[in-house]
């Protein structure tokens, strides 16, 4: 580094090796003895390497792929169940193809929430006892159990908090279809445990900004508002593309891409249903430690659903007694 004395104008050469990188220091002159201070060099901003907007939405877009399916026993059972043919054999036939699921479905079925404790021991029995309906519902709680139940460092979730929020916003959005459209009840149950996937496939990208994240929160601005600041897109926006990627049906499509903002949803039900499930959700104090959203409800969503604040907060009652009855019984191994 070059220095000037401001005293006799004498010009030094020292090398940058022998000064302090992060601290200023005061050297006499030797011509003159005039004290010269020398500051550390701006550090120059550190270059963002991370992609953003359009090309980190490419980016992740291109890996849904490498997330894990979801079970390919699912989409066979449900066909068979589709089948007005088919016998509660072979949806046993199928589903025993995959042991891990067929345990699973075998130990909710026992669980206080159906009131069969220890009654039911074969797939063919719990579709006889339990019905198409409630089995299909058992069914997708299972499967989506191995998906779901992963740590979220991204998201400061630790394992099980995701499948719980998972299973809570299910119940409600079934407790709320099931209130004033009983016909979308059991594809209501399905969105609820599926809502947050775009998180699944925004994880890994949310932990690397994660200090980024921290100092928006601190401001006090919302998660999802935080997303779309940060990577210039949310959740809901990629959860299209793992629900594809997943082949789930449209309107549950649908709902999950609108569940944060029914309003544009061109009032599809389903969205608001999903929404007021996920609110209540959030309220239900389960120790989410990073994901503070604002939990509160979109204007108008109540009054769609012709729901008031006390119902609401009944059926919110419902649902963490329903995850209480299943959770222990239920939790992925």
């Amino acid at each position: 580094m070059k220095i000037e004395c401001s005293s006799c104008h004498k010009k030094y050469n020292i090398p940058d090796e022998k000064l302090p990188k992060d601290k200023s220091i005061s050297l006499k002159c030797p011509a003159c003895q005039n004290l010269i201070t020398i500051n550390p060099p701006a550090q120059a901003p550190p270059i963002n390497t991370l992609p953003e907007g359009e090309a980190l939405k490419k980016a992740i877009v291109k890996g849904v792929k490498d997330l894990p399916p979801m079970p390919q026993v699912i989409h066979k059972a449900r066909k068979v169940m589709a089948d007005p043919n088919s016998s509660f054999q072979d949806l046993a036939i199928v589903l025993v193809t995959d042991q891990a699921i067929a345990a699973k479905v075998l130990k909710i079925a026992n669980s206080p929430f159906y009131g069969l404790s220890g009654t039911v021991s074969t797939i063919q029995q719990a579709s006889v006892v339990l019905g198409q309906k409630t089995l299909n519902e058992i069914l997708t709680m299972a499967s989506a159990s191995q998906l779901l139940d992963k740590p979220m460092p991204g998201y400061g979730m630790d394992p099980g908090e995701f499948w719980r929020h998972s299973l809570l916003v299910a119940f409600g959005a079934r407790i709320i279809t099931g209130r004033a459209k009983p016909h979308l009840a059991e594809d209501a149950f399905a969105a609820g445990l599926t809502h947050d996937a775009g998180k699944m496939a925004l994880e890994p990208y949310v932990a690397e900004r994660k200090e980024m994240f921290r100092r928006l929160a601190a401001r006090g601005m919302s998660f999802l508002e935080a997303e779309k600041t940060i990577l210039g897109f949310d959740h809901c926006e990629i959860a299209g593309e793992v629900c594809k990627s997943w082949k789930m049906p449209e309107n549950i499509t649908t709902a999950i891409r609108f569940h944060h903002y029914p309003s544009k949803s061109d009032g599809d039900f389903l969205s608001y249903a999903l929404h007021i499930a996920d609110t209540l959700a959030l309220n239900c104090s389960l120790d989410f430690s990073f994901d503070e959203v604002e939990t509160s409800f979109e204007d108008g969503a109540l009054e769609f659903l012709d729901l008031t604040q006390e119902e609401a907060l009944k059926i919110e009652a419902l649902m963490l007694e329903s995850v209480q009855k299943t959770t222990e019984t239920i939790q992925a191994e």
